[in-house]
């Protein structure tokens, strides 16, 4: 008989469902599958067509981003009510809210319980460093009481943080589905890097944890290279350099030509998770110049499959050195294609799961 595995999920959009789209399709021949999930604005009006068919959906009415103590209640009694009806082997908790409430409706019970935050709320340096305190009080204190719930990092930075607040954690790296990917890129003919006319491209929300405002400096700074930011967001405005093009929210075929058709993927992020715009750009042979911050550094090894930098000086000379060091960039992007395909692919993540699950 299947164990059934009950996904707990309030952020249903984005990165996290991407996620969740690759592990779940890879495991439900395994176990039987259950997702609790909440709306965003971000989720997809088709979301279910992405799942294999028979996968079960339960809506969490009262799913909310932000904190909102009568809703949470409200969804607290919801997730009890679909535990207590379901009857779940294993319990998924994905993002932050549900993180938190799931561990508070299911403590108690015999039930084997996993968290995978897809990076941490008091990591996100929008917030104030009082309001990042509250969030890791919240977590801290939420861990110790349901301290059976083992935190997945998704990134090695991620684990180190979880280990802090629980040590039931483990680390399991996302990855990428390379046979998908391969399939999607067929017939997109590979590109050489063009120094005469030099390419560089970043995707994701415009908004402050992409740090949109570092990428126009570094545009600014190169006013002969094209640069292209692929998504859409309230901080467009902060995108002015005249070199500078955004192209909205792309079809997935036209994202993966343009990230093609560029020589260099830059990522300013402030915090990640584990960017699986950077693990698709390393697959598509890109030179990758990323921030130092967690999720990036877990991924680039500086000068050996990419370039780390600290602030707008190391991105300027980093891609100077790509410029002018071209004898090194072939191996760059050959040692960041290994990694993908040796550490970053999604059969190695789910099968890493599958055991966690059933051990």
């Amino acid at each position: 008989m299947k164990k059934k595995v009950l996904f707990i999920v309030e952020s249903f959009g984005s990165g996290v469902f991407s996620f969740l789209v690759d592990l779940i399709n890879g495991i439900e021949k395994k176990f039987d599958i259950v997702i609790a999930y909440g709306v965003r604005e971000e989720t997809l009006s088709n979301f279910k067509d992405y799942f294999g068919k028979n996968i079960k959906f339960i809506q969490v009415e009262n799913f909310t981003r932000s904190i909102n103590p009568k809703k949470d209640f409200k969804a607290l009694k919801e997730i009890r009510k679909i535990v207590k009806e379901e009857k779940p082997d294993i319990v998924h908790l994905h993002s932050s809210k549900a993180g938190i409430l799931g561990r508070l409706a299911v403590n108690g019970n015999k039930i084997k319980m996993f968290y995978n935050p897809h990076g941490f709320s008091f990591l996100k340096k929008d917030d104030s460093k009082f309001k990042r305190g509250i969030y890791w009080t919240i977590e801290k204190i939420t861990a110790c009481i349901n301290r059976k719930c083992i935190i997945v990092g998704c990134s090695k930075g991620e684990f180190l943080e979880a280990k802090k607040l629980n040590k039931r954690a483990i680390c399991i790296n996302n990855g990428i589905d390379i046979k998908k990917l391969a399939m999607e890129t067929d017939g997109i003919k590979p590109r050489e890097i063009d120094y005469e006319n030099l390419k560089i491209c970043t995707i994701g929300r415009i908004g402050y944890q992409k740090n949109p405002e570092m990428f126009n400096k570094i545009a600014e700074s190169f006013p002969k290279i094209q640069f292209t930011w692929i998504g859409e967001g309230k901080l467009k405005d902060k995108l002015t350099s005249t070199n500078v093009q955004v192209t909205g929210w792309k079809e997935r075929k036209d994202v993966l030509q343009i990230l093609n058709n560029s020589d260099i993927f830059v990522l300013t992020s402030l915090w990640e998770g584990l960017p699986l715009s950077l693990l698709e750009a390393m697959y598509m042979k890109k030179i990758c110049i990323v921030s130092n911050c967690i999720g990036n550094r877990d991924v680039i090894e500086n000068g050996k499959n990419g370039y780390i930098s600290d602030n707008l000086e190391d991105f300027i000379e980093n891609i100077k050195i790509v410029i002018e060091n071209k004898s090194q960039n072939n191996k760059i992007v050959s040692n960041a294609y290994n990694d993908i395909i040796n550490k970053y692919n999604v059969e190695i993540m789910i099968d890493k799961y599958k055991e966690a699950y059933l051990k």
